[in-house]
């Protein structure tokens, strides 16, 4: 899948991860999946109305889940409850999730997985018992939660300390990075105090019909930023931050002018220890009001868009590389209406869902196949089984395919554990499900798609 790229080295995409984060590509790495760490580093700073954090929902904190598709085979998984059987079987088949799976001692649904292992008398022993000197933690992202899990387990974190992960996520990093360098950039500003904001506004909303947006810094999930259309409204704004305002004036944003665009991209790439940067993939980014709802890949760009693109990829990863970080980065780009590409949007320096696709495309996804990663928004009346899913979609369910036959073609569901989280929860009928569907072609993935659901939402409809 990624030789269009020119990125099918001999390792694997662990191998590749470890060999640059510790220098050994047949380490252990425990794998502890901490969706919306960015809530914990957007604590404490200056909020925009309306968009302040939320705990996360007990769908959002078994996404985790997901983590068992990075696993090779001497590494772990920490998991706030065991894997479907019939899910762990197929996953066994399809030559994926190779790892040990360790579960918290009690799931609290409201909670983030790190919250449970640290609330886990039982699995800290096991964590424990699993330090030999080439077994690491691995988390999604590092918040001080991380780190108190590392120390309890008695096992070294893979990537940087929590401070240096808080700095170099902020999108006010990113903007000064991309104003620093020279990358193309969106029209816009950093803003550090009301002072600064209303100028911004001034300037961005100063033509009819312009359009902004107003981040924080440490927004998360499509939170954490606001849409102005005339200067009235950044008028509004103003004045509801001026009402809340503490003496010294201070927010924490970046402002930037709303730009039309053919696609959302993310890449990735790896910070070693070293500094070295490494190019991994480029994928389309699949968004809905911000927030994220899947990835097209290959992504529509030429050669020479790919190359932009490892070039900023170099800048970025040196200053990060300088700012203490080393570990997998994913950056947000923007493919303008006009054919503008615009390298540096955001700056992710964690695992996004792109990352827990990668494995995936290495084992199973031929080099001209498309594949689209999805979400299908669903209404349980009760808990299903992944048998029973399986039963329901069929032949369009993914099988792992003959070494020397044509590619796989169907729907590969990479985490089952969403569909019944909020039903077991609370009752609610609602779920969902992540999958990934594979085909010939951009229209082929999304007929599959549409297949998909169609079978889906007549499974959930039968009581």
């Amino acid at each position: 899948m990624f030789a269009a790229q020119g990125s099918t080295p001999a390792r694997g995409f662990g191998e590749r991860l470890k060999a640059a984060l510790v220098g050994d590509p047949t380490a252990r790495f425990v794998y502890l999946n901490n969706f919306e760490v960015e809530r914990l580093w957007g604590q404490g700073e200056p909020k925009l109305p309306g968009t302040g954090f939320s705990f996360s929902s007990a769908t959002v904190n078994r996404i985790e889940e997901v983590g068992v598709l990075l696993a090779d085979p001497q590494d772990a998984v920490v998991l706030k409850a065991a894997v479907d059987p019939g899910y762990a079987a197929y996953l066994t088949a399809l030559g994926l999730a190779e790892g040990t799976h360790l579960t918290v001692d009690h799931n609290h649904p409201e909670r983030s997985v790190t919250q449970d292992a640290l609330d886990s008398p039982g699995l800290l022993a096991g964590l424990r018992a699993l330090a030999d000197g080439r077994t690491y933690l691995m988390p999604l992202g590092v918040s001080a939660d991380e780190e108190r899990l590392a120390e309890a387990a008695g096992l070294p974190l893979a990537g940087p300390s929590a401070a240096v992960c808080k700095h170099v996520n902020g999108k006010i990093f990113s903007r000064e990075l991309v104003d620093a360098f020279g990358l193309t950039a969106i029209p816009g500003a950093v803003c550090r105090t009301l002072d600064e904001l209303e100028e911004a506004l001034t300037v961005q909303l100063a033509q009819p019909g312009s359009r902004v947006v107003v981040k924080e810094s440490l927004g998360v999930s499509g939170r954490g930023m606001v849409v102005l259309d005339d200067p009235k409204r950044g008028e509004q704004l103003l004045r509801m931050l001026t009402r809340r305002a503490t003496a010294d004036r201070r927010v924490s944003v970046v402002v930037e002018r709303w730009i039309e665009k053919q696609a959302d991209l993310n890449y990735q790439f790896i910070v070693g220890r070293s500094g070295k940067v490494e190019f991994e993939t480029v994928k389309t980014a699949l968004t809905e009001n911000g927030v994220h709802r899947g990835h097209l890949f290959p992504a529509p760009l030429r050669p020479d868009q790919v190359g932009e693109l490892r070039a900023a990829a170099e800048v970025i990863g040196k200053e990060l590389a300088a700012a203490g970080y080393f570990g997998l980065v994913g950056v947000d780009a923007i493919l303008g209406a006009d054919g503008t590409l615009y390298p540096c949007l955001e700056i992710n320096a964690r695992f996004n869902m792109a990352t827990y696709q990668n494995r995936i495309a290495e084992h199973l996804i031929r080099d001209g196949q498309y594949a689209l990663a999805t979400t299908f928004d669903l209404r349980p009346g009760r808990a299903h089984g992944f048998d029973e899913l399986r039963a329901a979609l069929g032949d369009l369910l993914l099988d792992r395919p003959e070494p020397a036959g044509p590619g796989p073609r169907g729907v590969l569901v990479n985490n089952f554990a969403t569909l019944n989280a909020s039903f077991l929860t609370d009752g609610k009928p609602y779920g969902r499900l992540y999958a990934i569907c594979v085909g010939d072609d951009e229209q082929d993935v999304r007929r599959i798609r549409e297949q998909a659901e169609t079978l889906l939402k007549d499974m959930v409809a039968k009581p």
